[in-house]
């Protein structure tokens, strides 16, 4: 009787068992860390989002009822940071559009007193306008990046910009 067959065989089959395991645990860790990463952008995206509206209501109603503002710029800021430390390239540079794009609204009403000097909601509406662009190709863009059969929205959301008929349905 020849060893030799049986001993290939017996070094073949654990060969492949130990490949099999090898692989599967790599192709396993690579798709935990693409869902880790998947959820932690979600999240990072969702507080961006957030912290947009909160502010933007906020200065609105301050403007609007002469009342002072408070909004929690450390939020808005570190908000910003996150989403753009887990986005992929395409989306941390739309992140930076609507940054800047934010910034020309804030120039326009924060750097008014709300209660001696507030804006009046054309020029509130007026000064929304560059963000709530920004904010419709950020959203966009997201939306690419986590996969092509989501279709881009073709109409602004949330009522914190005030009216913009050019974006709706």
């Amino acid at each position: 009787m020849d060893i030799l067959p049986v001993i290939a065989t017996t070094i073949g089959g654990a060969f492949s068992a130990t490949l099999g395991v090898v692989v599967g645990g790599a192709v396993t860790r690579r798709s935990q860390e693409r869902h880790w990463l998947r959820d932690k952008q979600l999240k990072a995206y969702e507080e961006l989002f957030a912290q947009y509206a909160r502010f933007m209501m906020e200065l609105r109603r301050a403007h609007l009822d002469r009342q002072p503002a408070h909004p929690d710029w450390a939020a808005w800021s570190v908000a910003l940071t996150s989403a753009s430390l887990v986005a992929p390239l395409s989306v941390a540079t739309e992140i930076d559009g609507f940054g800047r794009a934010v910034g020309v609204f804030l120039k326009a009403v924060a750097s008014r007193n709300p209660v001696d000097d507030p804006a009046d909601e054309d020029a509130l509406n007026a000064a929304s306008r560059p963000a709530a662009a920004a904010h419709l190709v950020l959203l966009n863009a997201i939306r690419r990046s986590m996969g092509g059969s989501l279709g881009d929205v073709p109409f602004f959301l949330g009522g914190t910009l005030g009216s913009h008929p050019e974006g709706t349905r």
